[in-house]
């Protein structure tokens, strides 16, 4: 039985998310044996603690450092200290590949790309490489050690370009879309839905979630919430906090002082995100890539908020550039983007028929194919 070993990383969880849905699709469709690894906790538990928890606490307080480092990650100094870093710590990844001693090993995250492209070229392991790149704009850190790599799967075909004119083999390059959870491709009875979560069947729903973890710009994301709530009365509105406490109980005081509790629903944490999905008329997010690949597969226009600067910034650019979402920025009134946006009825519609041309359903099953022929 061939052996696949999919590495991630917990900068964000859409790394990890996608691992999973990989997961799921080859254990359930094909004869093969794999396991998820964290590749920086295996390499280091306290580097790993440490890291993921300064990106964290970057991201969420100092968001324009990140988005700094970010960008000056991709080449110069910063670029040479990361892939020197990661150099150093693929010796220590070594001792896991030889363990597992996998047939291919699927990379969701930088590092563990440039980790296992050093061993095969330093030929201290022999296992074929896949990468699967998790946004909708490239980033030079996931291509390092590219000649080592064997398939790379990117979103869109802006990104499949970029890797071309890189340098990459055009027979490498599959735009496939990110791996999703095969619960986006499901059908559901929206009537239990509804009923599930106490909404009323004859009211259009908005899928709002607040920052997750991050909590980013609780002020910002307040103001928006209670612009949707003031703004759209014949709205139900679904606020997701995720598991972030102040965001939750933000929501609930702004829910009560606006007497909406009939109409507003605050939800901490839910499993049911397709399910929501499939009964919303639009999603306000940031635009993580695994957030904004369900939404497309949903067919559900966006309305932007909050994003990381860095990658989600350019996601956002891309995504208002092909006319599937709105970007509320800083400087942006909320009342004036809401009302124009949920005035013109004509453009939500152009929006969702949009989505349909970026959507890549059958995202998780595609790449899997490919990957069973590599191997």
């Amino acid at each position: 039985m061939k052996k696949i070993l999919i590495l991630y990383a917990a900068y964000g969880g859409g790394h990890y998310s996608a691992a999973k849905s990989i997961k799921k699709c080859l254990d359930d469709n094909y004869e093969v044996e794999t396991e998820i690894v964290d590749c920086i906790e295996y390499v280091n538990k306290i580097l790993n603690r440490i890291t993921t928890g300064a990106y964290k606490e970057m991201a969420k307080k100092t968001p324009n450092l990140w988005g700094s480092i970010y960008m000056n990650s991709q080449k110069g100094v910063l670029g040479h200290v990361s892939s020197g870093a990661n150099k150093m710590m693929a010796v220590k990844l070594k001792n896991l590949v030889k363990e597992k001693n996998p047939d291919l090993v699927i990379s969701t995250h930088p590092f563990s790309s440039q980790m296992v492209s050093y061993l095969r070229r330093k030929r201290k392991i022999d296992c074929k490489l896949v990468t699967i790149l998790t946004d909708f704009a490239p980033h030079d850190q996931w291509l390092i050690g590219h000649e080592y790599t064997d398939a790379f799967f990117v979103s869109n075909e802006r990104m499949g370009k970029y890797l071309k004119d890189y340098g990459i083999e055009p027979s490498k390059v599959h735009v496939t879309g990110i791996p999703l959870s095969d619960r986006f491709s499901s059908s559901f009875d929206k009537k239990s839905i509804y009923h599930e979560f106490k909404l009323e069947e004859t009211k259009p729903v908005i899928l709002f979630f607040g920052g997750g973890e991050f909590g980013l710009g609780k002020d910002r994301t307040l103001q928006i919430l209670d612009a949707l709530i003031h703004n759209l009365p014949t709205y139900q509105i679904v606020a997701i906090s995720g598991r972030n406490l102040k965001m939750n109980a933000g929501f609930k005081e702004l829910v009560q002082e606006s007497n909406s509790q009939d109409r507003v629903k605050v939800l901490d944490y839910t499993n049911k995100v397709p399910e929501l999905m499939s009964i919303s008329t639009i999603v306000v997010t940031k635009p993580g890539g695994l957030t904004t690949s369900e939404s497309l597969a949903s067919n559900l226009p966006m309305l932007i908020i909050n994003p990381i600067p860095g990658q989600e910034e350019e996601n956002a650019e891309y995504l208002e550039k092909h006319n599937v979402a709105v970007w509320l920025k800083k400087k942006d009134d909320p009342n004036t983007v809401i009302q124009e946006l949920f005035s013109n009825p004509d453009k939500l519609e152009k929006m969702k028929e949009n989505t349909k041309l970026l959507a890549k359903k059958n995202s998780t099953n595609d790449i899997c194919e490919i990957i069973m022929k590599l191997i």
